[in-house]
């Protein structure tokens, strides 16, 4: 630490053993960063949210933790109550919001954001500038391609106060296209398949291949593409 310019490190935060620190590091208050991780220049750890009256983000955020052997890679900001699994790593300047919890091994691509309270398994794929809208699941092994859209406000802010908002469900092993957008509250099967710019404005059958706008199933996806063939 005494090699890394410009760090600053709350004394209530616990690093421990083998933590490598880039220029320009923030780390705030009672973060727990584990053992071996890297953590590259000008990253913020635990920032506090700032939300607007009535947020539906509002609530608890708890301490920033981040598992043995994770990485944060330049510029990145993650939020207070988020949890980075091992050996996860958070691209250059994205952002991981209060109460999202990234699996291990999992990769965020570069300026990609996780809103609050999503929800991402292991080994997932989320390539650059995609975003992942509050109160999402995605789970295992399921590929997200660069600017792939989710959204879960069908009136888009004119919506009675307290209203539940609902993300996008993405099942084990689906793939979602680059510049693909999923409106509120869809499910995409395990193993399906969202074709490149298509809409997703209802559930996707799990093996399913949809495309166009809005989204139709054309096929089903074949024995040689499932995970099991890939792993």
């Amino acid at each position: 630490m005494s090699s890394a310019p410009g760090l600053v490190l709350s004394p209530t935060a616990r690093v421990g053993a083998g933590v490598r620190f880039g220029a320009n590091v923030v780390v705030h208050d009672d973060v727990v960063i584990g053992d071996g991780v890297t953590i590259e220049d000008g990253v913020v750890l635990g920032k506090g949210p700032r939300l607007a009256p009535g947020s539906a983000a509002a609530g608890a955020a708890g301490a920033l933790t981040i598992a043995d052997g994770a990485t944060i890679c330049c510029n990145a900001v993650v939020f207070n109550g988020a949890s980075i699994g091992p050996r996860a790593i958070v691209g250059d300047q994205a952002y991981v919001r209060e109460r999202a919890t990234i699996g291990e091994r999992t990769v965020i691509g570069r300026g990609s954001a996780v809103d609050n309270d999503v929800v991402v398994g292991d080994r997932v794929r989320v390539q650059t500038s995609v975003y992942l809208t509050a109160f999402s699941v995605v789970e295992d092994d399921v590929f997200v391609g660069p600017c792939a859209m989710t959204t879960n406000d069908d009136a888009m802010g004119r919506i009675a106060r307290g209203t539940t908002l609902r993300g996008a469900t993405l099942r084990r092993a689906c793939r979602i296209g680059g510049g693909a957008v999923l409106v509120p509250g869809v499910e995409v099967g395990e193993e399906a398949f969202v074709a490149a710019g298509a809409v997703v404005t209802r559930d996707v059958a799990p093996r399913a291949v949809v495309m166009g706008v809005p989204a139709r199933v054309v096929r089903e996806v074949p024995d040689e593409q499932l995970i099991e063939r890939w792993r």
